[in-house]
C-alpha cells in the first residue's frame, strides 16, 4: 500500500485519475439528472426576465451538483496522501466554509438575499480560512514597494481578496460555460505549478475541481438537459479559487521553470485576470452613473460580444483564450522588475478585454442587414435581436401601407363631396325649372322631378 501510495504522489496519475472520478461521479451518477427532475418538479427553476438570456425556465441548483462531486472525491482520495495534521485541519476548514457558502448560496438562488447580508456571510465563511486556519497573503513581493505585510493588514486584505474573487466569478456567470470555463483554466494553472513544487493535496483539489467543473459543462451546454450553476455554484467556485490563488503565492520554492518567486503575484492577476478586470469595469460604470455598485445590468463584456452576434459558445471561448494568452505573457514577462511586468500586464490586459467595445464593432452591427444567424445558435438574444429588426421593417411596411390607404381615402371623400355638390345643383335646377312651368290649378305637370335624397352619393 505504501508502495503504491509513493508511486501515485510521484507521479501526475493521482491527479489524473482524481480528476477522472469527479467527472466520473458527476456524469455517470445521475446525479444532474436526479436535481434537474427535483427542481423542475418542485418548481424550483430560474425565471425568464429581462436580463435573462434564456426563453424558458431552466434549473438553478447546479452548484450542488458540484459541490458533491468536489467535496466526496476530495475526501476519497485524501487518505492517499501523507497528510499533516496541519493539513487535515485545512481540508476541514475548507469543506467547513464551502458548506456554508452551499446553503448561502441555494437560498439565494431560491428565495432573494440582499447584498449586505450576501457579505456578511461570505465574511464568516472567509474568516474560517483567513483568520483560524492562517490562509492569508502575507508578502506584497516588492510591488509598490511593499513587502512583507502586517499580521492585521494581511488578514483584512485576504479577506478583501477572497470576497472580490467570489463575487467577480459570481458576477461573470451571465453566459453559458463561461465561468466553468474560467474556473477550469485557473485550476489548471494552478494545479500545474502545485504539483511542479511538491504541493500534493493542493494539485488533488485542483484536478478534482477540474473534473467536477468538465462534468457540469456537459449538462450546461446541453439543449434538452440545461442546467444553470447559480449563485451556489459561481460562489463555490470563486472561494475555489481564492483559496488556490493564495496557497499559490505562499509556495515555497525558488522557481518553477525560471518563473521567479517574486513575480508569482504577477501570474495569479494574469490568471484571475479577466473576471477581476470585468467586476472592477463594470463597478467603475455603475460608480461614474451614480448608481450602486451591485445594482445589476447588461454591461459586462459578456454581454457586449453577445450584442456583437456572437453565440454563447463563441463568446465563452473568446474569453477563455483572452484570458490564456494574458496568462502567457504574464510569463514571458518573467525577467522584467515586478513594477514593471505589473504595468505591462495591466496595460495589455485592458486592451484585449476593451477590444470589443471599440466603435468600429458598434457601427458594423448598425450598418449590418437583417439576417438570421448563420451558426447553429440557441442563442435567445440573437433570436429576438434578429426578431426585433424584422418587427421594425413590418412596422415601417405597415405604416407606408396605412399612409397609402389614408391618401385613397381622402381622395374618395373629396370626389364624393364633388359629385354630391354637382347633383344637389342639378336637382335644384330642375326643381325651379318646375316651379317656372306649374300650370294655373297650382299642379305640377305630370313630368315633374321627385327630389329624392337617395339618389345622393355617401361615402
Amino acid at each position: 500500500m505504501d508502495l503504491i501510495k509513493e508511486i501515485l504522489l510521484n507521479s501526475p496519475l493521482l491527479a489524473l485519475l482524481s480528476g477522472l472520478v469527479a467527472y466520473i461521479m458527476a456524469t455517470r451518477f445521475n446525479l444532474y439528472p436526479i436535481i434537474i427532475y427535483v427542481s423542475k418538479t418542485k418548481g424550483l427553476m430560474d425565471e425568464p426576465g429581462e436580463r435573462r438570456v434564456h426563453s424558458s425556465k431552466v434549473p438553478n441548483l447546479g452548484g450542488m451538483g458540484i459541490f458533491i462531486t468536489f467535496s466526496l472525491t476530495l475526501i476519497l482520495f485524501e487518505p492517499f496522501l501523507n497528510n499533516t495534521v496541519s493539513d487535515l485541519s485545512h481540508l476541514l476548514s475548507l469543506l467547513s466554509a464551502t458548506i456554508i457558502l452551499l446553503f448561502l448560496g441555494i437560498k439565494d438562488d431560491l428565495v432573494f438575499i440582499t447584498p449586505k447580508k450576501k457579505l456578511v456571510i461570505q465574511l464568516i465563511a472567509v474568516s474560517m480560512v483567513c483568520i483560524l486556519q492562517d490562509v492569508r497573503i502575507t508578502n506584497f513581493q516588492g510591488i509598490f514597494g511593499i513587502a512583507e505585510l502586517h499580521y492585521f493588514i494581511s488578514i483584512v486584505f485576504s479577506v478583501f481578496v477572497f470576497v472580490l474573487v467570489i463575487n467577480s466569478l459570481n458576477l461573470i456567470d451571465g453566459i453559458d460555460g463561461l465561468a466553468a470555463s474560467i474556473g477550469i483554466l485557473a485550476s489548471f494553472c494552478f494545479g500545474i505549478c502545485f504539483f511542479m513544487s511538491g504541493y500534493f493535496l493542493m494539485t488533488l483539489l485542483s484536478a478534482i475541481l477540474i473534473g467536477s467543473l468538465v462534468g457540469f459543462l456537459k449538462y450546461n451546454l446541453s439543449v434538452d438537459r440545461k442546467i444553470f450553476m447559480g449563485d451556489t455554484g459561481s460562489m463555490i467556485i470563486g472561494f475555489l479559487l481564492a483559496y488556490q490563488g493564495i496557497e499559490f503565492l505562499n509556495i515555497k520554492f525558488e522557481s518553477i521553470s525560471g518563473f521567479t518567486q517574486a513575480n508569482m503575484p504577477i501570474l495569479l492577476l494574469a490568471i484571475l485576470s479577466f473576471p477581476l478586470f470585468d467586476l472592477l469595469r463594470v463597478f467603475a460604470i455603475r460608480i461614474a452613473d451614480k448608481k450602486s455598485p451591485f445594482t445589476a445590468d447588461n454591461n459586462h463584456i459578456h454581454h457586449r460580444l453577445l450584442r456583437l452576434g456572437l453565440s454563447h459558445k463563441q463568446a465563452t471561448s473568446l474569453l477563455v483564450f483572452t484570458n490564456l494568452t494574458l496568462v502567457l505573457i504574464a510569463y514571458g514577462t518573467n525577467g522584467l522588475p515586478i513594477n514593471l511586468s505589473l504595468i505591462f500586464i495591466v496595460l495589455f490586459g485592458c486592451i484585449l478585454y476593451l477590444l470589443p467595445f471599440l466603435k468600429v464593432f458598434e457601427e458594423f452591427t448598425i450598418n449590418d442587414e437583417v439576417e438570421v444567424p448563420n451558426s447553429k445558435s440557441e442563442k435567445i438574444l440573437d433570436r429576438v435581436e434578429v426578431m426585433s429588426k424584422i418587427n421594425s421593417v413590418a412596422l415601417q411596411s405597415q405604416d407606408a401601407l396605412g399612409n397609402r390607404h389614408i391618401k385613397n381615402y381622402n381622395s374618395l371623400e373629396s370626389n364624393t363631396n364633388t359629385i354630391n355638390e354637382k347633383l344637389v345643383r342639378s336637382r335644384a335646377d330642375q326643381f325651379q325649372l318646375l316651379l317656372d312651368n306649374k300650370d294655373d290649378s297650382g299642379n305640377y305637370e305630370k313630368n315633374e322631378v321627385q327630389f329624392d335624397s337617395g339618389e345622393l352619393n355617401s361615402k
